[in-house]
């Protein structure tokens, strides 16, 4: 598990706004739960849980400028 800051990647970060962000909107039009609050405890709960423990022990460098 990682705590403090999250070490950024600038090929990943570009890939999220653009070909991540077509990808999204094509399978919320597909998929009649995607995208939906919640919607990963219920499919991968397990997952879930990681997740949520992990973005609340660390955070990324970016928010230290905001």
């Amino acid at each position: 598990m990682k705590f403090g800051i999250r070490k950024p990647s600038i090929k990943k970060s570009i890939a999220a706004r653009t070909k991540g962000k077509i990808k999204r909107n094509i399978k919320k039009t597909l998929i009649p739960g995607y995208g939906k609050k919640g919607m990963g405890w219920i499919k991968n709960p397990k997952k879930a849980a990681y997740n949520k423990i992990y973005h609340k022990t660390s955070f990324s460098i970016w928010k230290l400028f905001k």
